[in-house]
């Protein structure tokens, strides 16, 4: 049975404050018209993130129609415990209701029908469906997940017997918004955890994992972002790090909003569940917390925690922080790499000015072995370069008149485009590359960049590896995937690791295989939804990744997205044509470069045009 929109619903009137008041009074975000259908809700134009939005309550009288709009359009304001929203519900409704439970992202507004199955002859009862296409859903611990798929939820409103005023009495739980509504109310925020990996890095510091979550933007979001972090990682990233904050730490009881003081510092006060903590478990703590603020803001540069007594925990300023743990997003490389036209493995060094290129020392860099692209480890000691047949990995030492020796790894494809794929360092040393042999497609692991190769298990993998790229937290690796119908779709990975056998032996490559580690890549998520043949992509920060692609029915584009399947704020890349790989780096301060068939090596500088490097060159990389 056909489900026909609303008619005849009155104009509610609206009521505006203007920026310098900071507040915007909406009876609705949607048009309501005096004669004809009812629109459906659509999605507020962007607005000043300075002004609040707040929504009128329901007016006298008010037609279901209206109560259901009004509704609706309460869910997109600022109001903090959606107060006004509630108005529009009954009193045992609001009581039921959970709005913190999900947000659920349309395309556009939600769509209002009746819902024709109910009879609307009677007096105090009548429904509503409320349909629309699904683009996200944002859960109880703030995740994002991209969505598709038709979105139908009933709504039923009754008359109060004693006020004879509509309320909504059964709704959805959590809250439904337009896409544009979305992106105007909500934020993304890196949370941050450390690597449950028994490891460090040279100075010793842990190593920073980014948790991107959403949080409402002008409803105290910096109190917001530090319960979130309390509450522990979510549950994708859970199983891959821990947090240095005792089970059940909380803001201390009574504590409903935090703010920064003059001189940028933030005071936290927290519960018992963390007085006990020795220093340096509490200057871990405030480590992940000072990350965190970062990412919402540059302000805060010191945070203190306080005892339930007021007494000092600790005190940590973002100096001090950046010795205890290391990001991905403040390693800046001191070089970009390329193969040239004479299939040597080169290097100019790194940031904005143009520099000539040399040859890197060692035997990569010499031209015998010829290659096709190449990767170079962190701490840029070391280079893993696959032949120009794609066959063959060689690993070499970036020092002069260092030896090549035999290759770690031999692929048996037939033909090029079934023998490996670039490969990739990840922070511990080990090398990474995909195997597109269609016999035995894989992705493997080498640790140190030798010994005999590890296969790492994909469960839910389908298709296979074309492209690799390992995070510099170690912790998430990008996939480029494709499909038996010829599609590339970007996919995220939590590497696994079961450290059978320990690491201290890492000269001893004739280990048993049951003493070696296992290695998954595990929970596979799609991180760019919207393109559907993905050409190249590279880790640009700590959890945004730049991706070159093309949409279903449309040409190439480049753009950001995170590792969620969300898009960042900002914009994209300029466009540029013929793009066949892309250089990144973690560090915002390096310039993002790609390879194209038509330009050769080009480079992106802060605010300029893509600039040419050279026009004989090849496969651009950042260390990683």
């Amino acid at each position: 049975m056909g489900a026909d929109r609303v008619r005849g619903v009155r104009r509610p009137v609206r009521a505006v404050a203007y920026a310098a008041c900071g507040v915007v009074l909406l009876a609705g975000c949607a048009s309501m018209p005096d004669n004809g259908d009812l629109r459906d809700v659509e999605s507020t134009p962007r607005q000043d993130s300075q002004l609040q939005v707040f929504a009128m309550p329901p007016r006298p009288d008010a037609v279901p129609a209206e109560i259901v709009q009004g509704f609706l359009e309460a869910l997109t304001s600022d109001d903090p415990q959606y107060a006004t929203a509630r108005q529009y519900l009954t009193a045992e409704a609001s009581g039921n209701w959970r709005p913190e439970q999900s947000t659920t992202v349309l395309a556009g507004g939600p769509d209002i029908q009746v819902d024709r199955t109910v009879g609307h002859d009677r007096t105090d009862d009548y429904a509503f469906t409320l349909t629309g296409s699904k683009v996200a859903r944002v859960d109880a611990q703030q995740s994002y997940t991209p969505m598709s798929g038709h979105y139908s939820q009933p709504v039923h409103l009754t008359r109060d017997k004693k006020s004879g005023q509509w309320r909504i009495d059964v709704l959805p739980q959590g809250v439904v918004m337009g896409q544009s509504d979305f992106q105007r109310n909500y934020t993304s925020v890196n949370k941050y955890y450390f690597s449950s990996n028994t490891w460090a890095d040279a100075t010793g510091a842990a190593t920073a994992v980014a948790d991107p979550v959403f949080v409402r933007r002008r409803v105290d979001a910096m109190t917001q972002v530090v319960r979130s972090l309390l509450s522990g990682p979510t549950r994708w990233l859970e199983p891959a790090v821990s947090s240095s904050f005792p089970a059940g730490t909380a803001l201390r009881h009574g504590v409903t909003s935090l703010t920064p003081d003059d001189q940028n510092r933030l005071t936290v006060p927290l519960n018992e569940k963390a007085s006990g903590v020795g220093r340096e478990k509490c200057r871990e703590m405030a480590t992940q917390l000072l990350f965190t603020l970062q990412s919402l803001t540059p302000t805060v540069d010191t945070v203190t925690f306080q005892r339930p007594d007021g007494d000092i925990l600790c005190s940590l300023g973002d100096a001090q922080a950046e010795r205890a743990a290391t990001r991905g997003s403040v390693k800046r490389p001191d070089y970009l790499y390329f193969v040239d036209d004479k299939q040597r493995l080169v290097r100019i060094a790194g940031g904005d000015a143009p520099s000539s290129a040399e040859p890197v020392p060692g035997a990569l860099g010499e031209g015998t072995q010829k290659l096709s692209s190449a990767a170079v480890s962190w701490d840029e000691h070391t280079a893993a370069g696959v032949g120009y047949d794609r066959r063959s990995l060689f690993v070499g030492s970036l020092v002069p008149g260092g030896a090549l020796d035999a290759p770690v790894l031999v692929s048996q494809g037939k033909t090029e485009g079934d023998r490996l794929t670039a490969p990739s360092w990840d922070a511990r040393g080990d090398l990474w590359v995909a195997d597109r042999d269609p016999a035995r497609p894989r992705l493997v692991m080498l640790e140190q960049g030798g010994g005999k190769p590890l296969d790492v298990q994909v469960p839910g993998l389908k298709g296979r590896v074309d492209a690799v790229r390992v995070a510099a937290d170690g912790v998430r690796i990008a996939l480029v995937v494709k499909a038996e119908n010829d599609s590339k779709s970007l996919l995220i990975g939590r590497i696994q690791r079961d450290e059978r056998g320990g690491r201290d032996d890492r000269d001893d490559r004739d280990k048993k295989a049951g003493d070696r580690p296992a290695v998954s890549v595990l929970d596979l998520r799609s991180a760019a939804p919207e393109l559907e043949d993905v050409t190249a992509m590279s880790w640009a920060g700590d959890s945004r990744l730049v991706v070159a692609g093309r949409e279903q029915g449309g040409v190439q584009t480049m753009r950001y997205v995170q590792v969620d399947g969300s898009t960042p704020e900002g914009p994209p890349p300029a466009a540029l044509t013929g793009v066949q790989s892309i250089a990144a780096s973690e560090d915002d301060g390096s310039p993002l470069v790609a390879y194209s068939s038509e330009d050769g090596i080009v480079r992106l500088p802060s605010g300029a045009q893509w600039q040419k490097v050279v026009k004989d060159g090849m496969a651009p990389v950042y260390p990683g």
